[in-house]
C-alpha cells in the first residue's frame, strides 16, 4: 500500500507537527532516538532545526525506512541521522536527550494490551536521559465502545485493551514522569489519516476496475473503511503527551 499522501503514520496535522517542533528543540536535545520511526518525517523535521543534533530511527519495515533514508538525503541530514531494521524490545540505543514513540509503544514491549502501555512507559523512562523529553502519541478510548462497535473493530477488539485519557496520564506519571503537555488528535486529523491512508489504491481501483486484482484490493480497503467508519471513528483517540523524566 502507498502511503505517499502521508506526511506522518498517524493522525498528525502540519500545525501540530510545527508545535511539536518548536516545544521540543526548546531544550535543544543533542541526541533524538525515534521508537517505531516508520520514515522518521517528525524527527527529521527535529534535525533540521537542530544543527549538530543527532538521530536513531528503529523500525522493522524496510519500505519506510529507505523512505526515510531518501527523505534524510534529500534535505542534508544523511550524516546525522540513521534508520535501522531492529525491534525496540530491551534495545540499548538509548539513553536519548528526546525519545520519540508515536503510536508505536507496541514496539517496545512484548507485554499484551492493556498492560503494553505501561509495560512502554516504564521502557521510555529507562531511554530517556535526565532533564530529556519523551514525546508519547498512544491511543485511548474517548469513550467505552459498544459490543456492536466492538465488533466492527479489528478481530479480537475488546474494551479493555484501552484506558481512557485520564489513566494513560495516571500509567505516565506511574512510570517516572511528569506530563508537562497533553493534547489529543482531532476528528479532522484522523479523517485526513485514514483517508491519506487508502487514497492512493481508491484512485487506482476507481481507474482498473477490471484489473486482476481489483477485487482483492477491493475487499481489503470496503474491510478497512468499513472498520474506520463502523467500528473505531470518533471512539478511539489519539493522545500526544510531552513527558518530562523525574528525578
Amino acid at each position: 500500500m502507498s502511503l505517499n499522501r502521508l506526511a506522518f503514520h498517524g493522525p498528525l496535522s502540519e500545525a501540530r507537527a510545527a508545535r511539536f517542533v518548536d516545544r521540543l528543540t526548546r531544550t535543544k536535545p543533542g541526541t533524538v532516538l525515534d521508537i517505531g520511526s516508520g520514515w522518521g518525517e517528525l524527527m527529521l523535521r527535529i534535525l533540521a532545526a537542530l544543527p549538530g543534533a543527532t538521530g536513531v530511527g528503529l523500525d522493522t519495515d524496510e519500505g519506510d525506512l529507505d523512505r526515510g533514508r531518501d527523505n534524510a538525503r534529500a534535505r542534508g541530514l544523511s550524516d546525522r541521522v540513521t534508520f535501522l531494521k531492529e525491534s525496540a524490545v530491551g534495545t540499548t540505543r538509548g539513553p536519548a536527550d528526546l525519545v520519540l514513540c508515536l503510536g508505536a509503544s507496541h514496539a517496545l514491549t512484548e507485554a499484551e494490551p492493556p498492560a503494553h502501555t505501561a509495560a512502554a512507559l516504564r521502557e521510555l523512562r529507562r531511554l530517556v536521559t535526565p532533564g530529556g523529553r519523551v514525546l508519547l502519541g498512544e491511543s485511548y478510548w474517548q469513550r467505552t465502545p459498544t459490543d456492536a462497535e466492538l465488533a466492527a473493530m479489528w478481530p479480537g477488539a475488546s474494551a479493555s485493551e484501552l484506558g481512557d485519557l485520564a489513566g494513560l496520564a495516571d500509567l505516565a506519571v506511574e512510570a517516572g514522569f511528569r506530563p508537562a503537555w497533553i493534547e489529543t488528535a482531532t476528528l479532522g486529523e484522523w479523517e485526513d489519516f485514514e483517508s491519506g491512508y487508502q487514497c492512493d489504491e481508491e484512485e487506482w481501483l476507481a481507474a482498473h476496475d477490471d484489473h486482476p486484482q481489483a477485487a482483492e484490493i477491493r475487499e481489503r480497503l470496503d474491510q478497512h473503511r468499513s472498520l474506520w467508519l463502523r467500528g473505531y471513528y470518533g471512539i478511539m483517540g489519539q493522545a500526544y503527551l510531552t513527558l518530562v523524566p523525574v528525578g
